[in-house]
């Protein structure tokens, strides 16, 4: 296969003069401040952003406030699944120009746009509508004493909880995106949108799609700029009912700590950490290799949930690094646009430059870099994918989150051992356990702390299964009906007759 060729739709938008979305319009904004958006495969501006401030947000706020109040508040619960259903189609109608806006900016090789940036997104549209007609309370029988025969009922309901702003990351722009505004709208609420200011552009044309869906103005707003910015001023404003954000701990602790001190607002928090995949000694040494690569390496590491820390069994890890090696030796590094890449650059200049500072953490903590551990002489943000092999838990790349395709890997030999060390993090997102011994996999599963573990399997999320974090990995969760807690009050009525 070879670099395919961009899409004249795409060019066209790359033309384009860009801002935000607000109220059903694309509007520059009233400031002359831009900033520019950059292909990480090149390292050249690709297109320039007007940077939003005070009125831009508080247009976009208000714009969803009366939309909440007003058109999507008369809108019925099984219009607002139509809506999303239709949007879905719009997204898969539009897919290639979508899922190459994505890999532009993101880096992200064109295959895994098109499968989980637009053809996840869809799935997951469809889930959501399918909750608008069923978000329900309950009939409660209650045990209060009749004094003159008077007699007592109860009921719960949901209701919406307002205006959500969403934080996205610049990993998944689309795909993140789509998981709270799915979440607000079949709920009922509206949403303003913060992208990542390395990726707005994909949802700038989401937003645009979304009004060919029939989704009413003022339901999504988008509104660009830096998060301490932007992203300060959307959660502080007094018109924001509840804040989810997709990030990093440390950005997440703040937003956190924001949104309780301006009006105890409600909040989803989505952190990452240090996640881990332990493999058992009944797995072979090229099962143990397939799953790593599936764990920890897809889309250069760049994903929440990877796996950094693997621990193997020390009878398999010298087998298994050398095989790993000749794996990623042999790995197509490339244009994201090609076809046949197997992995692409880095996202953007400031986490290249931290990945290449973690490298030279590692040699400085006496790590083995195995493979790897450099960046790669071309145009871009690209570094070879590493292999490091750790002297101890306290080692720097054992601790701290890498977001990389940097695997970090260290050996064991008493089960007991393994799960204290993978327990022994602030963190808790994800993990993973590889075993051929189903009943020692179900034994081990609950002693485990992270929010969702995969047996035999890494990273692979669906939109039926609650996803989110333990510790300090996060509050709420995503997805199945766990969602609807998060996007709701609970009403109690109790009633005398």
């Amino acid at each position: 296969m070879s670099e395919i060729h961009l899409l004249e739709s795409v060019a066209a938008f790359l033309q384009r003069s860009h801002g935000h979305y607000i109220n059903g319009i694309s509007v520059l904004g009233q400031g002359n401040a831009t900033f520019s958006i950059v292909n990480p495969a090149s390292g050249e501006t690709i297109a320039t952003v007007n940077q939003g401030g005070d009125a831009e947000i508080d247009q976009a706020m208000q714009a969803a406030s009366n939309a909440f109040h007003g058109i999507w508040a008369q809108t019925s619960p099984m219009e607002r699944g139509n809506c999303l259903n239709r949007l879905a189609d719009l997204l898969q109608k539009n897919s290639e120009e979508l899922a190459q806006l994505e890999s532009l900016c993101s880096g992200k090789p064109i295959q895994l746009s098109r499968m989980l940036d637009v053809g996840a997104s869809a799935d997951y549209l469809r889930y959501f509508a399918g909750w608008s007609s069923k978000i329900s309370g309950e009939t409660l029988n209650v045990s209060l004493p009749s004094f003159k025969g008077e007699k007592y009922t109860a009921f719960t309901r949901r209701k919406p909880v307002g205006v959500v702003v969403g934080i996205i990351p610049w990993n998944f722009s689309i795909m993140i995106s789509i998981w709270k505004l799915g979440a607000a709208l079949t709920s009922g609420c509206t949403i303003v949108l913060k992208p990542s200011e390395y990726t707005p552009l994909t949802m700038l044309r989401v937003a645009e799609l979304a009004k060919e869906a029939g989704i009413p103005d003022g339901v999504i707003n988008i509104v660009n700029g830096s998060g301490p910015r932007v992203g300060s001023s959307l959660i502080n404003h007094p018109q924001c009912s509840k804040v989810t954000f997709t990030g990093s701990v440390p950005t997440g602790v703040i937003v956190g700590k924001s949104a309780l001190e301006q009006g105890m607002k409600r909040t989803t928090l989505e952190l990452g950490g240090k996640n881990a995949a332990a493999f058992l000694s009944d797995m072979a040494v090229e099962k143990i290799v397939d799953g790593i690569l599936e764990a920890g390496y897809v889309y250069q590491g760049q994903i929440c949930a990877a796996a950094e820390r693997f621990y193997i069994p020390s009878i398999h890890m010298d087998a298994v690094l050398e095989l790993l090696s000749e794996r990623l030796s042999a790995m197509k590094i490339g244009s994201p646009l090609d076809e046949s890449t197997e992995m692409g650059p880095l996202a953007n200049k400031p986490h290249y430059e931290k990945i290449l500072s973690l490298f030279e953490q590692a040699r400085q903590d006496g790590c083995e870099i195995v493979y790897g551990g450099y960046a790669l002489e071309r145009p871009g943000f690209f570094v070879a994918p590493t292999i490091v092999r750790a002297n101890s838990p306290e080692d720097t790349l054992m601790k701290e989150e890498t977001f990389g395709p940097i695997g970090t890997f260290l050996s064991y030999d008493d089960e007991e051992e393994l799960i204290t060390m993978m327990n022994s993090t602030p963190f808790g997102l994800s993990a993973s356990l590889w075993t051929n011994d189903l009943s020692k996999a179900m034994r081990m599963t609950p002693r485990i702390e992270a929010g969702i573990l995969w047996i035999n399997m890494h990273t692979f999320l669906d939109p039926a299964v609650p996803f989110g974090g333990m510790k300090s990995s996060g509050i709420g969760r995503e997805f199945g009906s766990a969602f609807i807690e998060h996007y709701t009050e609970l009403k109690s009525v109790m009633i005398r007759y």
